[in-house]
């Protein structure tokens, strides 16, 4: 599939740019990054490349913009990357903490959003190799805020608001108050200390989805969305070259965002394919995935 869309990168690139605009357009999206292999100009070896996803999903607080994924190749992981991408955009970013995404936020940029499942990773990490009792308590704790996630999914913003400022809040304030009362109990360089240490130095960033119904707790949505990346790679190994790495982002752009659309990507792009030769630019919305839904239905 993704090399029938690349052979067809020429036509299809202007469909992939739309979808990047609308994944910029919202108030919040999901970014992440993941390693991909590129073969080295003039050797037989292969380089470390990357290709970076930003996703629009709106769908939990059910909002009007249909759900799209837009992935970037690029030969390493320079933070110029992302703040190219993202450059002009002032909405809020949901990330990982890596350091390469510094750059998109701050005055008249992007807000951040940190993820509350990266802080729970490191207290299942730490449980798994110690046991520890802090550890599975802090993993508990985390649970609650995501059982309450369960009861906002679907609501709109307003209401998601309401019911995180009256039952999250208190959950999450509670976490972040035990959290630091338990680092002078157990040794500064344990791995349960840095686990509390990395989650009191996001909680800040990530306590911002309390007051805004357009965020989610957590980076998910982005990781889902690299997903197919990490899966494809062990199929097709590497690309060959930063073009062939940007017809493998347009592919997956286009696919990705039909999938999250519950169109059949070959389908859609196969009538796509008939008609963008002579279609109008300007008017290169009438070929995205839920229009051919609609006209399907």
């Amino acid at each position: 599939m993704a090399d029938w869309v690349g052979r067809s990168t020429a036509l299809l690139e202007p469909l992939a740019d739309a979808i990047g605009r609308i994944v910029r357009g919202g108030d919040a999206l999901f970014a992440d990054d993941t390693p991909v292999k590129m073969q080295a100009p003039g050797t037989k070896k292969t380089k470390t490349a990357r290709v970076w996803t930003y996703v629009r999903d709106e769908r939990p607080w059910s909002g009007q913009s249909p759900p799209c994924a837009w992935y970037q190749f690029t030969i390493d992981r320079k933070g110029a990357h992302p703040v190219s991408h993202l450059s002009g955009y002032k909405g809020w970013v949901h990330a990982d903490g890596y350091s390469g995404f510094n750059g998109v936020f701050g005055a008249d940029k992007a807000r951040e959003m940190a993820c509350m499942a990266h802080v729970r990773r490191k207290f299942v990490d730490v449980h798994a190799a110690q046991g520890s009792a802090i550890a599975e308590e802090a993993i508990r704790r985390i649970a609650k805020l995501y059982a309450l996630e369960k009861e906002a999914r679907g609501k709109s913003p307003v209401e998601r608001v309401a019911l995180r400022q009256a039952l999250a809040k208190p959950v999450f304030d509670d976490l972040e108050v035990w959290l630091h009362a338990q680092l002078p109990k157990i040794s500064g360089k344990s791995p349960l200390a840095q686990a509390i240490r990395y989650a009191l130095g996001r909680m800040p960033k990530a306590r911002q989805y309390l007051d805004h119904g357009c965020l989610e707790a957590d980076n998910n949505t982005a990781e889902r969305a690299v997903k197919p990346v990490a899966i494809g790679r062990k199929n097709w190994m590497f690309a060959g070259s930063p073009r062939g790495g940007k017809a493998m982002a347009i592919a997956y752009t286009l696919i990705e965002t039909a999938k999250l659309n519950n169109v059949d990507p070959q389908a859609w792009l196969t009538s796509v394919l008939a008609q963008i030769a002579d279609h109008k630019i300007n008017r290169i919305d009438e070929l995205m995935p839920w229009r051919y839904a609609a006209q399907a239905a």
